[in-house]
């Protein structure tokens, strides 16, 4: 959903997350669970942001870690660290965030859209900014998230599981 779709409805509900010292959020109803971080498999020749696979519930779920998506720099897991699993494109995919904050639910007339200087070929998966009590929250468009590599990479692992 993009922010001009978002602003015909009254609210948004988010699943907000930190990465680093920023506030990210995504739509709830394309999360389907929230784990703590737990042992994952390696995937040999898989992008740098393909971490490995997990188990869930009798299930594999590749997973990616955010942090290397965006470029951020390395950071030891917590025991706040989770593993937030989407939908995305089909498919559940796990995503390595450093903390999940909160739960809720926002008006769309506090969403912007991301300013033109943003708009590079890497920002597609920005889809707004909202601002909550003096605080940003970067609210991201999981369908841009990963690369047609990481989504290559990702269908092939699926695939072998099958």
């Amino acid at each position: 959903m993009r922010v001009e779709q978002a602003i015909a409805g009254a609210e948004m509900q988010l699943v907000v997350f930190e990465l680093g010292d920023e506030s990210f959020g995504v739509d709830i109803s394309r999360v389907q669970d929230i784990n703590r971080m737990q042992e994952i498999t390696e995937i040999p020749h898989a992008p740098e942001s393909v971490v490995g696979v997990i188990n869930l519930r009798g299930r594999v779920i590749p997973v990616i870690d955010l942090r290397k998506r965006f470029g951020l720099p390395d950071a030891a897991h917590t025991k706040d660290t989770r593993i937030v699993v989407v939908h995305l494109e089909g498919n559940l995919i796990g995503v390595i965030v450093d903390a999940v904050l909160q739960v809720l639910r926002i008006s769309a007339d506090i969403v912007e859209p991301p300013s033109p200087v943003l708009a590079g070929v890497d920002s597609r998966y920005l889809r707004g900014i909202a601002k909550l009590d003096g605080k940003l929250v970067i609210l991201l468009d999981l369908d841009f998230v990963l690369s047609r590599r990481e989504q290559e990479a990702i269908s092939e692992v699926l695939a072998e599981q099958v």
